[in-house]
C-alpha cells in the first residue's frame, strides 16, 4: 500500500509540473490554429470588428487565383533547387571534413561562419553585392550578363536569391551529416575495403544507408525552408522584378498586412501548412523504409 501511495503522489507531482507547459502550448499553439481556421472562413480585413462568415469562399478563390499559382510554382521549384544543392554540397563538405586533411579545424570554422549571420542581414549584404560589386566586375571584364544586377532580371533573380540561401544553409546540414558519418562502424568500411570495394561502392552500400536517417532530417528541413522562403526575398528583391520572386510566404504577408485581406492570407497560410506537413510525412515514411539500424 505504501508503494502504491508513493507512485500516486509522484504521478500527481508530475501532472502538476506538466500543467503549465500544456496550458502555454494550448494558449499559443492550439488556440491560434483553431482561431485561424475560423477567420480563414470569413471576410475579415484584420482591423474592423464586423465581418461575415463566408465558408470556403477564400479557399475557392485561392484555387482560381493566378497570382497564388504563380507564387506557388516559383516557391516549389525554388525549394527543390535549394534541397538538391544543399544536400549535395553539405554531403561533399561532410565527407571532406570527416577525412584526414590538413587544417581541418580551420575549415570547419570557415564554412560555419555564414550560419551565425541572420538571414535578413545576409540578404541585405548580398543586395549591395549584386547591385554594386557584380556589375562593376561585369564592366571590367566586359561580361554582358553581369553588367546589370541579376536581381533586376526576372529570369535570373531567383538564382541570386538561391546563391545566398545555399551559401548560408549548408553549415547545419554539414554538421548533421558529419555526426552521421562518425557513427558508421569502421569495421564495416575496413572489411569492405579488404574485399576490394572502391570508394563509390563504400559510399553507396555502407555510408549512405547509415546516414539516411540524417539525410531524411536534412531533406525535411531544407524543403520546409525553401517552401517558407521569406527573409531572403525581402532582403534582396522584395518579390520583384514584376513579381517574379514573390514566394508564397511573401504573398501571405502582402495580402495580410499590405492589401488588408487578412482572412485571405490566413487561408493561404493554412494551405501552405498542410502542404509542408504532407510532404514532410511522405518523405519521412519513404526514407524510414530504407533505414539501416
Amino acid at each position: 500500500m505504501k508503494s502504491k501511495k508513493k507512485i500516486n503522489n509522484r504521478d500527481i507531482t508530475l501532472f502538476l509540473f506538466v500543467i503549465p507547459a500544456v496550458a502555454l502550448y494550448c494558449m499559443f499553439f492550439i488556440y491560434p490554429i483553431i482561431n485561424g481556421l475560423y477567420y480563414s472562413m470569413t471576410d475579415w480585413n484584420g482591423i474592423t470588428k464586423k465581418f461575415h462568415f463566408i465558408g470556403l469562399g477564400n479557399y475557392l478563390s485561392i484555387v482560381q487565383d493566378a497570382r497564388f499559382r504563380g507564387s506557388f510554382l516559383f516557391t516549389l521549384v525554388y525549394a527543390l533547387m535549394l534541397l538538391a544543392l544543399v544536400l549535395v554540397i553539405s554531403m561533399v563538405l561532410a565527407l571532406l571534413l570527416n577525412s584526414k586533411i590538413k587544417y581541418k579545424s580551420a575549415f570547419r570554422a570557415i564554412y560555419f561562419f555564414p550560419a551565425v549571420i541572420s538571414m535578413l542581414t545576409a540578404g541585405l549584404i548580398f543586395n549591395e553585392f549584386f547591385y554594386r560589386v557584380l556589375p562593376g566586375i561585369g564592366e571590367l571584364f566586359n561580361i554582358e550578363v553581369l553588367k546589370t544586377s541579376i536581381l533586376s532580371n526576372p529570369s535570373l533573380a531567383k538564382y541570386g536569391i538561391l546563391f545566398v540561401h545555399v551559401w548560408q544553409s549548408v553549415a547545419i546540414p554539414t554538421v548533421l551529416l558529419m555526426a552521421g558519418l562518425q557513427s558508421i562502424p569502421q569495421e564495416l568500411i575496413e572489411s569492405a575495403s579488404l574485399d576490394g570495394a572502391n570508394k563509390w561502392q563504400l559510399f553507396k552500400h555502407i555510408t549512405l544507408p547509415f546516414v539516411l536517417p540524417v539525410v531524411t532530417v536534412v531533406v525535411v528541413l531544407m524543403f520546409k525552408d525553401g517552401l517558407m522562403l521569406f527573409d531572403y526575398v525581402v532582403g534582396l528583391t522584395q518579390g520583384g522584378p514584376a513579381g517574379a520572386t514573390e514566394s508564397v510566404a511573401l504573398l501571405i504577408y502582402n495580402h495580410g498586412f499590405k492589401e488588408m485581406k487578412f482572412s485571405y492570407g490566413i487561408a493561404e497560410s493554412i494551405i501552405l501548412c498542410i502542404l509542408v506537413c504532407t510532404i514532410s510525412f511522405i518523405q519521412i515514411a519513404v526514407n524510414n523504409k530504407k533505414k539501416v539500424y
